[in-house]
Parts: structure tokens; sequence; C-alpha cells
């Protein structure tokens, strides 16, 4: 039998054409060093495609498609393409709906939504951040803004049931933090003298 104390979640991380590699990446091996622990990583497509290709160019292969019936427990959105207008990226999924459509629907089903960078756009799209607290890429929080979120400054902004991080490198940040949330800040530490990496910034909790 599983050790008792072993806490099995499934993340996954919602990659597509023209996400920036990093914004994924960065909490992908950060959960990864939790594995022993019992998170369970996944990168996850909205369709049944074979391959991605992000911003900078890197090749992926997902393992899975993310499946509304067998929903992870967190899932991690990034963004890319926003600002420069990319006709790939998370501009051009949030115009297309089908992602902002599924983040809406694990929402509501219980599943905890994260996004890094401009992946909070996409978020806003589905309308899941209207009156929520959320943080993304300095260049999108008019954008953000606008979009009914309200700006919270800092690295990691965690509302709940939705966790948004700034821009680019604070995808570790808000890995370290999802680990620390579910694993204890003993692992979360472990895991950043491992990989040679100080946390940034500051973690934006609501009052107890």
């Amino acid at each position: 039998m599983p050790d008792a104390k072993i806490n099995f979640m499934r993340f996954q991380i919602l990659i597509f054409d023209g996400f920036d590699e990093l914004d994924a990446i960065a909490p992908y091996e950060v959960l990864k060093n939790a594995s022993s622990a019992g998170a369970i990583v996944e990168l996850v497509t909205s369709d049944a495609v074979k391959e991605i290709t992000a911003s900078h160019g890197l090749q992926l292969r997902p393992s899975a498609q993310l499946n509304l019936e067998q929903r992870p427990d967190v899932l991690i959105v990034p963004g890319g393409g926003w600002m420069g207008r990319s006709p790939k990226g998370a501009r051009a999924e949030a115009e297309r709906g089908t992602i902002p459509a599924a983040l809406k629907s694990l929402h509501q089903s219980g599943t905890i939504v994260a996004a890094v960078c401009t992946g909070a756009m996409l978020l806003a799209a589905s309308g899941i951040l209207k009156g929520r607290r959320a943080i993304t890429h300095h260049g999108a929080i008019k954008d953000l803004q606008a979009a009914g979120a309200e700006i919270i400054q800092a690295r990691v902004v965690d509302d709940g049931d939705i966790v948004t991080a700034g821009g680019v490198t604070s995808g570790l940040d808000l890995g370290l933090w999802l680990v620390e949330r579910f694993y204890g800040s003993k692992l979360a530490h472990e895991i950043e003298v491992e990989m040679e990496y100080e946390r940034q910034g500051t973690i934006w909790r609501p009052a107890v």
C-alpha cells in the first residue's frame, strides 16, 4: 500500500501553439520534483494533436488531451504572444474560445485553475476572473483590469481556487508555491535548493 503521507494530486499544464516555453516548463520541472510526494504532472492540449510548437520554436508532444470528465486537481495555463498580437498564442486562443470554455467548465467542476504570465488573459476570457484578485505580465495588466479582475501587485496571487503569477520566470515561483501549499514548506525549500533558485517577490493570499 502507498505511504499514507503521500498526497496524490494531478497537475496538468495546458499547452497550445504559440505558448511561451518558460511559462509552462518552469512549473512543470518544479512540480515534477515533487513526484515523490504524490504530484502527477502532465502536459495536455485542448485539441487532439500530436505535437505543439511553442513561441520560440520548441516542439513538444503532449501526454494527454484535456478531459473534462476526468478533471485534474490543478490546471496551469501559460501565456505567450499576447502583447505582440501573435497569430498563435494566448490572444489567438482567447479569440478562438475553445480553451476559455474548457477553463470555465473545469473551474465550475472544482478544478483549481492557475496561470502564468498572460495565461491569466485566457482565464479572463473564460469569465472566471471577474471580481477576483489576480496578476499577469506587466504589459497586460491594463487588459486584465479591463476584463474585470482586481489587480494585486505580487509575484503570485493565490485567491483560493484561482492562482495567478506575473511574467515568464514567475512560473518557478508559482510552481514552488503550489508545492508549498499542497505538500509543505519543507519540500518546497528542498526543491528550491536542488534547482539553485531563490524565490522572488511576494505571495499574496487573503487575510484569514
